[in-house]
């Protein structure tokens, strides 16, 4: 993407920033008119181009910070690589922590006026919607939103998923031979007692409603009988995977995967009727960025039909982009319970219960969080 921006198209940009946001949140519907338009929220698709974004953006100050969910630092490597690429007089600071920590860290700021991020992308769903009633979040529609699905935004333009994530479980296929497990209910067979690895459900929401739908579909027997296995436990929904490419497990319960990875040694599994479940990660802007334009700039950049189509599981959040043509979009998928994890995270009395039901059987939680202790500010 060009750099070279003369000092009359850098001035113009700037001028322009307010205008452009006040014309998006403005905006009515002619009737009749397609959500590629107008839209009958008020709220008008984008039509600016990257590169006028990205202008916007520099002129803005040229500075960005996302607060992710995550596990680790190191999972934010590609977008912080790519975005350098793409935006290199846009400075981007991600910082990676549970989205647990990062909802209530942005809810600390906003109360002692010191908020650090423009752009919060989270597993926390219920967020989006409690930050939508309070007015914090920036009503925006980035380009692409008409063909995002219907599950994955919000209709008045508040938040937008960029993302699908899936949550199964996998295993070595060396180590698991031909009698590799095909269903959770194979998980409780004696074969792979002391063989498996998991992320602790009492300590992710994501993991806990997976492990909800395994008792759900077998009963609290083999909640009990999965616990006789006596299955390691760690915090992070990246320990399965790294116990099981480290050649400490044989089975990784609860991370993330891809149906369509061409790996030879790790196989993550995509059940044909068994439960698993998915997600589109959420992504806003808050409404007291300091830098909005770029916030922008990363919610286009994100949905755009580039970085859709790469995703890394085969899915899209876009209804009309398919990364694989082998594989059917995730909402298509009934075992993948897309509609079900956002109404779980709205019950936050039902999560709770169920944490403290799953440390009766698997122990309470133990260890340091896998991203460290990022503190009131990070980013900053």
């Amino acid at each position: 993407m060009s750099t070279d921006f003369s000092r009359r198209r850098l001035l113009a940009a700037g001028a322009g920033v307010a205008m452009a946001g006040a014309a998006a949140g403005q905006a009515s519907a002619a009737p009749g008119a397609r959500s590629s338009g107008a839209s009958l929220f008020g709220v008008r698709e984008e039509t600016r181009s990257l590169e006028e974004l990205y202008e916007a953006a520099v002129a803005e100050g040229g500075k960005l910070v996302l607060y992710q969910g995550g596990d680790v630092d190191s999972q934010a490597a590609g977008v912080r690589s790519a975005w350098a690429a793409a935006f290199p007089e846009v400075e981007l600071t991600v910082v990676v922590d549970y989205s647990k920590y990062h909802d209530v860290r942005v809810d600390n700021q906003l109360a002692t006026g010191t908020l650090v991020p423009d752009v919060v992308q989270l597993q926390t769903l219920q967020d989006f919607t409690r930050w939508k009633r309070q007015g914090k979040l920036l009503n925006y529609k980035p380009a692409g939103f008409s063909e995002v699905h219907s599950g994955f935004k919000d209709p008045e333009g508040a938040w937008t998923a960029l993302m699908v994530i899936a949550f199964s479980f996998m295993y070595d296929v060396q180590a698991a031979g031909t009698n590799a497990p095909r269903t959770p209910a194979d998980l409780v067979d004696s074969r792979w007692k002391d063989a498996i690895a998991s992320s602790y459900p009492n300590d992710d929401d994501a993991v806990l409603y997976l492990y909800s739908l395994y008792q759900r579909a077998y009963g609290w027997d083999w909640v009990a009988q999965f616990a006789a296995q006596q299955p390691q436990f760690a915090r992070g929904t990246n320990t399965p995977g790294a116990a099981v490419t480290g050649g400490q497990k044989t089975i990784g319960v609860g991370g993330s995967g891809s149906a369509v990875s061409t790996s030879t040694t790790l196989k993550w599994v995509l059940p044909g009727q068994a439960p698993f479940m998915a997600w589109g990660q959420r992504a806003a802007i808050l409404k007291q960025a300091a830098h909005p334009a770029a916030g922008r700039l990363y919610m286009n950049w994100q949905l755009s039909e580039a970085r859709q189509k790469a995703a890394f599981n085969g899915w899209s959040v876009r209804e009309d982009i398919i990364p694989n043509v082998g594989l059917r979009p995730v909402w298509e998928f009934p075992n993948a319970n897309v509609d079900g994890f956002p109404k779980f995270m709205e019950d936050r009395a039902e999560v709770e219960r169920l944490k403290q039901t799953f440390a009766l059987y698997f122990g309470e939680v133990k260890g340091d969080p896998s991203p460290g202790w990022p503190g009131l500010h990070p980013g900053r």
